[in-house]
């Protein structure tokens, strides 16, 4: 079954054409790789599949639902794009605990578990403003993937990670596979896409390739 449908998605940003007409579609259960270069339209069609971004043309249909006509959102849905948006004068766990808040679903023990799986220490009072580009990193994972979603969508998950940082995040996508969640993963670098991805596209320019 497939639980992302793309069909002939457009985005203009004024007189530049960014996406042109995609038409694709992503099974559920499966973890599904999208490589590109930086600037090669990869992260504006992710902000179309999670609505926040409103496509010149064509449509989005997530789980059923079509985004920006029967829902402005994916009803479950975690996303990592860009660099993590955190308040920095809070810990990580504070962060979370306000994030967790707005649907009320985790205890504080169950998002400090979350913190521990992606390699950070939940009892640190380190503010976020003094953690590394990996440690943000990190935290940006644990809150794409707090709340369990159904729809798990990682824009460059180890951008600013070390060997072994890379490694560990690696080992936490494996883990997350399950039969009712869709997993996309974007990247730049190719050895992602093939140690992770069950399917891989190609994005240049704009244009969605599938390669296997």
């Amino acid at each position: 079954m497939n639980s992302i449908e793309i069909e002939n998605l457009t985005m203009d940003f004024r007189r530049d054409r960014v996406l042109h007409s995609i038409t694709h579609s992503f099974e559920k259960g499966k973890i599904h790789g999208v490589v590109g270069n930086n600037g090669s339209g990869k992260t504006v069609m992710f902000k179309c599949i999670c609505g926040f971004l409103n496509p010149t043309g064509g449509k989005v249909t997530v789980e059923g639902k079509r985004i920006g006509r029967d829902r402005d959102f994916p009803e479950s849905i975690g996303i990592i794009i860009e660099a993590p948006g955190f308040l920095p004068q809070f810990n990580g766990l504070k962060n979370l605990e306000m994030l967790a808040s707005i649907r009320g679903k985790l205890t504080l023990t169950e998002i400090a578990d979350v913190i521990r799986r992606v390699g950070l220490d939940p009892t640190s009072r380190k503010p976020v403003g003094k953690y590394s580009l990996g440690m943000r990193q990190r935290l940006g994972i644990a809150q794409a993937i707090m709340e369990k979603p159904r729809i798990l969508i990682l824009d460059e998950p180890t951008n600013g990670l070390d060997k072994h940082g890379v490694k560990e995040i690696r080992e936490l996508i494996r883990s997350l596979k399950d039969p009712e969640r869709t997993i996309l993963i974007a990247s730049h670098n190719v050895a992602d896409i093939d140690e992770l991805c069950d399917t891989a596209c190609e994005m240049d320019a704009g244009v969605l390739t599938e390669i296997r």
